[in-house]
């Protein structure tokens, strides 16, 4: 029985069928949704000193924006949240924090790794979540707009 979906996403282009896939599952079993937007710590941090409060501004507001699309697609009611850390740790916490049934995310996030590779994060929360995660590719030709026929 699925009770509890955490749906973990960054606002690329690449989770839009991943959070899709994850409604229809919490749909199916009239499952919570939690959406999950995680300030990327490391990548502020590596950033020049003088670019950081502007990209943490910038994550941060790409955070809502993340957080309204899940909800805007959903017919249920959606618990959001926003984390600072590393992704793959912060996102496996919160699903052992919600008692979660199955994390959803996409293989592939912003940065655009290979599209034949699972995505670093994908692959770390796979590796490192105590629950089931289902990971969702995008279908080809979904980001360029082309439709995937």
């Amino acid at each position: 029985m699925i009770d509890t979906v955490v749906i973990a996403t960054d606002g690329s282009e690449s989770v839009t069928r991943a959070v899709e896939v994850a409604l229809d599952l919490a749909e199916r079993f009239d499952a919570a949704v939690h959406a999950l937007y995680v300030v990327d710590t490391g990548e502020v941090e590596s950033s020049p000193e003088a670019l950081r409060e502007e990209l943490r501004a910038a994550l941060e507001s790409q955070s809502s924006e993340a957080l309204d699309s899940v909800r805007d697609h959903a017919d249920r009611e959606v618990v959001t949240a926003v984390r600072e850390g590393h992704p793959a740790p912060e996102i496996t916490e919160y699903a052992r924090e919600q008692d979660a049934d199955v994390v959803a995310t996409g293989t592939r996030g912003r940065h655009g790794e290979n599209r034949f590779l699972i995505g670093s994060v994908a692959e770390r929360v796979v590796r490192s979540c105590p629950v089931p995660v289902l990971t969702v590719r995008q279908l080809d030709g979904e980001a360029d707009g082309d439709g995937g026929d």
